[in-house]
């Protein structure tokens, strides 16, 4: 009994140390909803929900909002264009709009934060930097209130304690999520778990060392000790599960522009040693240009993102596993061995007279960018955290998702990337060098991303969503983690969240079919009339003769698919998209168009607004494609189209040259 009391007196303190502390600070302390992490799905997420009218404060671990999205990834992971929707598809709109285009998804980081800042402005939306969470005060499964420190001066003194109705964590490493005591895994599942074939241990083709590279000090002489990099671990069976963690590298961005450069100097805790391996590997496969040992992504204003290409490049191979659950101090250091291991894989090809004079010369012609990071040296500050903790939620989402095999119908988001993990650990089989982890699967159109999947079981939390390290097997979540689709799933949750407080509910008893229809109806959160698309799986609203052929997949399409027609007289064949228009008014036209060998040099288009026809050539050696995809919009023009179905945008087949593509028709309201 006097235990038992004793426990009551120190939970009573506790809670009462929490009061005490809440109270010391203005009421500004407690909010509708607090979102932890400052990346850019958790912009979008205090922004939305701040839209929603909620108080809201975005707390950011670091000095820079955005993560990835300013951190140097700047060529965009689409997967399909199609995807990406609401405040995700407005932020590349912007993009598009600085650099004097409709849409854009390659840009420089410093674009992006400011595009990224002016969402917050907009809205007004409080934001704390350098403070992070170190416990979360739960109470009846709910998140009362959360500590969290400062980053610059980590004491008791500097703490603070905010409260809020719901929580929302952003961050790529789920730690408000751990706080709260809510169930995650890391690492690989085994296959046999989710009935899976591409997780766990995985020995494949893509960035891998060819056969006969030596991994020994010494070569030939096991005795002498394993060159740096190289895990004494021993390869697992096929499929078998293991808390390795895909590999980290930092997406770094460079300039070309002598008068816009910093010269690459020999950085801090510099070793040549770690670069052996190189060498080796250009000793097995000759490296004709910088590019076959690192992808540099060009960007405006003759800049890069840097990421890696190979067996041996960016990527620090292994050097992560510690990161997903370790304190603050341990991941600064890890953080930091990658920035060292980066600058230094920079300097060794610029400079080691043992790597070929063609190589060096490529590199000396870069050098970190003036005008960016101007507060931490011209180099990011984010490391690409490609997976950390994942919740394991109310649903987890699996290979079966991405492929098809399963579909929820709760869905409040797409994903289309390729399965794509890269490398976990560097071992030696056969007395060679070999990678283990990379996969790259893909061959699948957009699916939806289950709500169940941001909710955390009910027996756990019922006030938190995590848009983020959301719930889902690891090679699920290497299609799933990408920062367009992390913008889309904030979103959804920030919606989510102001639905719970408004109905005084859980988070995992929204109604899921108000909040899919809050997302399509204002997408961007403003109350502004949405746009329309038609695309030609629309068969309501799409009408076609001649011989069209629904091809899956195609590559570069917009969509699940696009229509090809391959006959010889197309004179008489046409594709008919007709948007139902709900408002009256002036709509700007656009078409997609794919790049595709044999296809039409031109278009011809047909734009009926109900009442006069408009003729258009369209023609295709002009479109210029950027980024990964191989399709792009094309403006038309402007056109007043009545509330109703009379109007109609049609591609014909009259005076083409070659076969004819027709995928999609955007109307934008003005």
């Amino acid at each position: 009994m006097k235990k038992i009391g004793f426990i009551l007196f120190i939970f009573l303190n506790i809670h009462s140390s929490f009061a005490q502390n809440e109270r010391s600070f203005a009421i500004s302390n407690r909010y509708d909803v607090i979102v932890y992490g400052g990346t850019a799905s958790g912009v979008i997420a205090a922004y939305t929900a701040k839209q929603m009218g909620k108080s809201v404060l975005l707390i950011e671990p670091g000095n820079r909002v955005g993560g990835l999205t300013t951190g140097g990834l700047g060529y965009t992971d689409i997967g399909n264009k199609y995807a990406i929707k609401g405040l995700s598809l407005d932020f590349y709109r912007r993009v598009g709009q600085h650099y004097g285009a409709f849409e854009q998804w390659i840009f420089e980081p410093h674009v992006a934060e400011n595009i990224l800042l002016a969402y917050l402005t907009k809205a007004n939306v409080q934001v704390v930097y350098s403070y992070r969470v170190i416990s979360a005060y739960k109470f009846n499964g709910k998140i009362q209130s959360i500590i969290v420190d400062n980053a610059a001066r980590p004491s008791s003194k500097t703490n603070k304690v905010v409260s809020a109705k719901e929580f929302i964590d952003c961050s790529y490493e789920g730690d408000l999520m751990a706080k709260a005591g809510v169930s995650y895994t890391v690492g690989r599942e085994d296959n046999k778990q989710y009935n899976e074939t591409y997780n766990g241990s995985q020995l494949r083709d893509k960035h891998q060392f060819p056969d006969g590279v030596d991994p020994y000090n010494i070569p030939g002489k096991p005795e002498s000790g394993l060159l740096w990099g190289i895990s004494k671990n021993k390869l697992l069976p096929d499929g078998t599960g293991n808390r390795m963690v895909q590999t980290y590298n930092i997406r770094v961005c460079l300039s070309k522009d002598p008068a816009n450069s910093i010269p690459i100097t020999e950085p801090e805790d510099y070793q040549p040693e770690r670069y052996e391996l190189l060498l080796r590997l250009m000793g097995k496969k000759p490296v004709r240009h910088i590019e076959d040992i690192m992808t540099t992504s060009e960007m405006p204003n003759h800049k890069t993102d840097i990421n890696n290409n190979g067996p041996f490049s960016t990527d620090m191979i292994g050097m992560n596993r510690n990161y997903p659950e370790g304190n603050y101090a341990e991941r600064a250091a890890i953080f930091k061995a990658h920035v060292n291991y980066t600058k230094g894989f920079f300097y060794f090809i610029g400079h080691d007279p043992r790597v070929p004079e063609n190589l060096r010369k490529e590199m000396l012609q870069y050098g970190y960018p003036k005008d960016e990071y101007l507060n931490s040296g011209h180099f990011t500050t984010q490391m690409y955290v490609r997976e950390a903790r994942r919740m394991i939620g109310a649903y987890v989402m699996t290979q079966a998702n991405c492929q098809g095999k399963e579909t929820v119908t709760d869905g409040i988001a797409l994903a289309a990337y390729t399965m794509d993990s890269h490398n976990a650990e560097r071992l030696v089989i056969n007395g060679m060098v070999k990678n283990e982890g990379d996969v790259q699967i893909g061959g699948f159109g957009p699916y939806p991303i289950s709500y169940r999947s941001i909710t955390p079981k009910s027996d756990e939390c019922t006030n938190l969503l995590v848009p983020v390290c959301l719930s889902a097997s690891h090679i699920a979540y290497g299609s799933i983690r990408m920062e367009p689709v992390f913008m889309m799933v904030g979103q959804s949750a920030a919606v989510a969240a102001s639905m719970a407080i408004d109905d005084k509910c859980p988070v995992q008893r929204v109604n899921v079919q108000k909040l899919q229809a809050g997302l399509k109806n204002n997408p961007l959160a403003d109350g502004s009339t949405p746009e329309i698309l038609v695309d030609n799986d629309d068969t309501t609203a799409v009408t076609k003769q001649g011989n069209w052929q629904r091809m899956p997949n195609y590559e570069g399409c917009y969509g699940p698919s696009l229509l090809l027609d391959t006959a010889k007289d197309k004179a008489a064949d046409y594709v008919r998209f007709s948007p139902s228009i709900k408002k009256t008014g002036n709509y700007n036209v656009y078409v997609y168009t794919v790049k595709a060998a044999g296809a039409s040099s031109h278009l011809n288009i047909e734009v009926n607004d109900g009442a006069k026809e408009n003729k258009t050539d369209l023609d295709l050696n002009k479109v210029t494609v950027k980024g990964q995809t191989e399709g792009e919009w094309v403006p038309i023009g402007k056109f007043y189209f009545s509330a109703g179905n009379k109007g109609f945008v049609a591609i014909t087949g009259k005076n083409t040259d070659g076969n004819i593509l027709a995928d999609a028709v955007l109307f934008i309201p003005e």
